[in-house]
C-alpha cells in the first residue's frame, strides 16, 4: 500500500518524487479525526507549563530573597522546561488545529536538536539539585560556602556545555544522510531516529548514538541521584 503524500497541498503518486526539503508531520497516527478532542490536554499542559514555569524563572530573578541555591537550579529547571516544551507542543497544536503537517528540514532538525538538548539539559540539573540536598544535609556549615554564586555558576556552564556536546553531533549524524523514501514522520515532532530511518544510507551510527546518548546522559544521572 502505498503511503500518502502531502506537501503545502501538492500530492505525489509515490516515493520517488517525495520532497526532501519539506517533510510532513501527521501527528497521532490513526487517530487523526480525534485531534481536535487530543489537542486539549496538550493545550492544558502547555499553558500550566508556560505559566508555571515562567512566573517560577521571573520570581526568584527579581526576588534577592531567592537567590539561594535550591532556588537558583530550581529556576534553571524551569527555564529548560519551558525550552523543551516550547520546541514540541506549539507545533503539535498547529497539527491538531490546523492540519499544519509540514516541517522543513532545517526545521525539523532544529527542533529535534532543541528538544534533546533541553531533554539531557534537565536531567544535569535534576543531578546538581541532588548535589545541592546532599551538601545541605551533610555539610550545613558549610553549605554557602561550597555552593556560592560562582561555584553555581560554574556548575550552570558545565551542564549546558554537557548538553551541547552531547547532542550537537545529532545535528551532523542527520545531516549526512541522503533521503530517498518517504517524507513522512507518524509523530507530533521530529526525534533523531524517527528522521534517520528515513534516510537511505547506513544508520547504524545514528542507532548507536542514539542509545548511548540516554545511557551515558540521563540514565547515569537518575543512578547516580538514586545512590546519592
Amino acid at each position: 500500500m502505498k503511503v500518502p503524500y502531502h506537501n503545502s497541498g501538492m500530492s505525489a503518486p509515490n516515493h520517488s518524487t517525495a520532497n526532501h526539503d519539506m517533510f510532513v508531520l501527521i501527528g497521532v497516527p490513526g487517530l487523526k479525526e480525534l485531534h481536535v478532542w487530543i489537542s486539549i490536554p496538550f493545550c492544558l499542559m502547555y499553558l500550566v507549563a508556560v505559566s508555571g514555569n515562567g512566573l517560577l524563572v521571573c520570581v526568584v530573578a527579581v526576588e534577592h530573597s531567592l537567590h539561594e541555591p535550591m532556588y537558583l537550579f530550581l529556576s534553571m529547571l524551569a527555564f529548560w522546561d519551558l525550552i523543551l516544551s516550547t520546541s514540541a507542543v506549539p507545533k503539535a497544536l498547529s497539527i491538531f488545529w490546523f492540519d499544519d503537517v509540514d516541517i522543513s528540514f532545517g526545521g525539523c532538525v532544529t527542533q529535534l536538536f532543541f528538544m534533546h538538548f533541553a531533554f539531557v539539559a534537565e536531567s544535569g540539573i535534576l543531578l546538581t539539585m541532588a548535589f545541592d540536598r546532599y551538601v545541605a544535609i551533610c555539610y550545613p556549615l558549610r553549605y554557602s560556602t561550597i555552593l556560592s554564586h560562582s561555584v553555581i555558576g560554574k556548575i550552570g556552564g558545565v551542564v549546558v556545555f554537557r548538553s551541547f556536546a552531547t547532542v550537537f553531533s545529532i545535528v551532523f549524524l542527520v545531516k549526512r544522510l541522503p533521503f530517498c523514501r518517504t517524507n513522512i514522520i507518524a509523530h507530533t515532532f521530529c526525534e533523531h531516529m524517527g528522521l534517520a530511518k528515513l534516510g537511505c544510507s547506513e544508520i547504524t551510527i545514528n542507532i548507536w548514538y542514539g542509545i548511548s546518548v540516554p545511557l551515558l546522559s540521563v540514565t547515569l544521572d537518575m543512578v547516580t541521584i538514586v545512590i546519592s
